[in-house]
C-alpha cells in the first residue's frame, strides 16, 4: 500500500480525530453507550425494541457524512490501494473474526475503552496494534505487498 503524509493532511486528520472523540462523548452522554462500530452494527442483527433508531442513525451518519463532504466541497477524497480484492476480502474477514474474538473493535476499545482507562481495552488495543504491525511486516517480507 502506498501511503504518504503531508502537512496539508495534518489539520483534516486532527479535525477528524476531534470529531470521532466528540461523537463518542455525545453517544455516551446521550445514550450511555460505547461507540464501538462492530457492537452497534452486530446488535442490529438481533434488534431490541427501542434500540434500533439510534443505531441505524449512527451508521447512516457514517455513510452519508463523507458523501455529503465529497459532493458539497472542494475536498476530493480518494482511496488508493495496490492490494488485490481477495486480499481485502481476507483482511475484512480476519477483522470481523477479531472483533468477535476480542469482544470489540478498535473504535470501542481504542477510542472509548482506553479513554476510560479500561485495562481490558488497553490490552486489546495493544494486541490490535502489535498484530497489525506484525501482519504488515510479514506481508511486505513474504509477498512484497
Amino acid at each position: 500500500m502506498n501511503e504518504s503524509f503531508t502537512y496539508s493532511s495534518l489539520l483534516p486528520s486532527l479535525l477528524g480525530g476531534v470529531m470521532i472523540g466528540a461523537a463518542a462523548l455525545m453517544l455516551m452522554s446521550s445514550h450511555g453507550r460505547i461507540m464501538g462500530i462492530s457492537g452497534i452494527t452486530s446488535r442490529l442483527l438481533k434488534p431490541v425494541a427501542g434500540d434500533i433508531d439510534w443505531r441505524v442513525s449512527f451508521l447512516a451518519g457514517l455513510i452519508v457524512t463523507p458523501l455529503v463532504l465529497q459532493f458539497s466541497s472542494r475536498v476530493q477524497m480518494q482511496v488508493v490501494t495496490d492490494v488485490s480484492a481477495p486480499t481485502l476480502i481476507l483482511a475484512g474477514l480476519l477483522v470481523g473474526f477479531g472483533t468477535v474474538y476480542g469482544n470489540g473493535c478498535t473504535s470501542g476499545h481504542g477510542v472509548c475503552g482506553v479513554s476510560r482507562l479500561s485495562r481490558r481495552s488497553l490490552v486489546a488495543t495493544l494486541t490490535f496494534l502489535a498484530t497489525a504491525m506484525l501482519t504488515a511486516t510479514l506481508l511486505r517480507l513474504v509477498w512484497g505487498a
